[in-house]
Order: structure tokens, then C-alpha cells, then sequence
């Protein structure tokens, strides 16, 4: 399979898979208590609605944020078309692009705001509350991090500096 059919495939099902969950979820919750523990004292599923980025970050500029995500669409299929890479860099630009169009999706069509649904916590610590769509972006973020870490660059001399030129007068 070519690395860019990675790309295209992961993008569709990520942003499906995300889009699918929000839906579902809320859906479930509305039918019964609104949250639901999963792992007492650790994890559960409640509904949130954020008007911020991930993990409530930028509370309030839903317009800008919309925007950004937008934008970051363009620049990650720039990317895709301009830098050359294998497998890991199109499946974490992959997992990017999802998240950005799942959370894109939702503030185009829920009126500003993204429906998170994940909630960890530890006693009365509760980490934000986040849905897969964010997981993407970091997994994707992560991936790249790592990939540029591992990348085997080809040994180079570095340019010999030129003496700067005397200026006449």
C-alpha cells in the first residue's frame, strides 16, 4: 500500500471513529444518568461540551480555534504533497488530520463547541476531559517527535564561513 493510501485511510476511519463515539456516547448518556462510571475512582464517561482546544485550552475563541483547525488542514496537506517521508510520518499526519477535521466537524455543526467525553481522575483530581479526536493529535504529535528524534540525516560538512567583505569608503 502506498504511504499516501496510509494517509487517506487512516484519516477517513480516524475522523469516522471519531465523529461515530461523540455521537454514540452522547446519545448513551442522555438515555440514562449522564455520566458513567467505568473504572470507579479512575475513569468515566460524561458529557462536556468545550468551547476551548484540547483540554479546554482557548476557552471563548471558538471562532479563532475553528479558524486555526482550518488552517492546520491546509498546512498538514502541504505537507503531505511538499515534505518527503515513510509510513510513520503519513500515518502521524494522518492521525493530526483526523482529529483537526473530527473537532472541526463539531464546532462547525455544535454551534462553537466540541463534545468531549473521556474523564480521568484520581480522587478529586480530574485530568480535562478530552474525546478521541485530541487523542489523534497527540499520538500524531507524538509520532513526529519520535520520528524526527530516530530520522537518519546524511552526514554533511558544514560550509566554510566567508570572511565578511571590508566595506570601502
Amino acid at each position: 500500500m502506498r504511504v499516501r493510501s496510509w494517509f487517506l485511510a487512516i484519516a477517513l476511519v480516524g475522523t469516522f471513529l471519531d465523529l461515530w463515539t461523540k455521537s454514540f456516547i452522547f446519545r448513551w448518556l442522555d438515555q440514562g444518568a449522564g455520566v458513567h462510571e467505568v473504572i470507579p475512582g479512575f475513569f468515566r464517561l460524561v458529557q462536556v461540551e468545550n468551547t476551548g482546544g484540547m483540554w479546554g485550552i482557548g476557552a471563548g475563541y471558538g471562532d479563532l480555534l475553528k479558524w486555526l483547525r482550518v488552517g492546520a488542514l491546509f498546512v498538514i496537506v502541504g505537507f503531505l504533497f511538499r515534505l518527503k517521508g515513510g509510513r510513520l510520518f503519513h500515518v502521524a499526519l494522518a492521525l493530526i488530520f483526523a482529529g483537526a477535521l473530527g473537532n472541526l466537524y463539531d464546532s462547525f455543526f455544535n454551534d462553537g463547541k466540541v463534545r468531549d467525553f473521556l474523564d480521568f481522575y484520581v480522587g478529586s483530581y480530574h485530568w480535562p476531559a478530552f474525546n478521541l479526536a485530541d487523542s489523534f493529535i497527540c499520538v500524531g504529535s507524538g509520532l513526529l517527535l519520535v520520528q524526527m528524534a530516530f530520522e537518519r540525516r546524511p552526514a554533511t560538512a558544514p560550509e566554510p564561513r566567508r570572511p565578511l567583505k571590508e566595506v570601502e569608503s
